[in-house]
């Protein structure tokens, strides 16, 4: 009789499905194993993404094969996707679990594996390339979508949208400019003076945020393959006047 590990998963975004709940898995795992004579050795269950093997339980379950070489048959799950959402990172793993003596297979999608495998990672990266679109699209509009500089903070806007706004450190960020614009000090001088008055930003971010549209009201959408990199008008509060940002780019930095 040959004898099997089961194993369930679940990512922490999935709501609880029946067709993904891990009590569906594993009833439908013995139900297999008991109708093919197949002995359960042992389960293992996670609920963590699928993009990776880097799951406590999973890793809990190549130990047990390693720790019990040659004594496990097989390695069981439902469907293909609750084993891995990365084609590479599978086909490396069913290599380490063939190197074991084990052979891993999902009851409900027994064949065409790189078929199986390959469907979860193209909507993964579908579902990433609707979203680095959906920001060009925000950032088009005059939304800035990434991480929020020095300066301001993320708000929402009278119909509730994400809106950057000033925080109590642009004055700050406002008086940093100003100083290196008149040329008499440099970017130490200006850090060192704004320190003076309890407001602190290391030399590379003070040096980024000089360089940084943003502040006077403009948003850059990089450039990408078919597209050219474009400067768009933000929706965002200027905290500076762009006569300001372009006097302080005139200066040798």
């Amino acid at each position: 009789m040959k004898k099997a590990i089961i194993y369930r998963r679940v990512a922490c975004t999935e709501q609880g499905g029946k067709d993904y709940s891990l009590q569906h898995q594993e009833d439908q795992l013995r139900k297999y194993c008991a109708l093919k004579q197949i002995e359960v050795v042992e389960h293992f269950q996670d609920a963590a993404s699928g993009t990776t093997f880097n799951r406590p339980e999973f890793q809990k379950a190549l130990e047990f094969l390693r720790k019990n070489k040659k004594c496990v048959d097989l390695l069981l799950f439902t469907k293909w996707d609750r084993f891995s959402r990365n084609i590479s990172e599978a086909y490396r793993m069913i290599g380490l679990l063939t190197d074991l003596g084990v052979e891993c297979n999902a009851i409900e999608q027994p064949l065409d594996l790189s078929f199986y495998l390959a469907t979860p990672e193209i909507e993964n990266d579908r579902r990433s390339m609707n979203t680095r679109e959906g920001m060009r699209k925000a950032m088009r509009a005059g939304r800035w979508v990434g991480r929020t500089p020095n300066g301001y903070k993320m708000g929402r806007d009278e119909q509730n949208k994400p809106l950057m706004c000033p925080t109590s450190d642009a004055p700050f960020i406002k008086e940093g400019f100003e100083l290196y614009s008149t040329g008499l000090y440099s970017i130490s001088e200006v850090i060192k003076m704004l320190e003076q008055k309890g407001f602190k930003m290391s030399k590379n971010q003070f040096v980024a945020s000089l360089r940084n549209p943003i502040y006077c009201g403009k948003i850059v959408i990089p450039a990408k393959l078919d597209e050219v990199k474009e400067m768009v008008k933000g929706l965002h509060q200027a905290i500076i006047e762009e006569e300001l940002f372009q006097k302080c780019q005139r200066i040798e930095q």
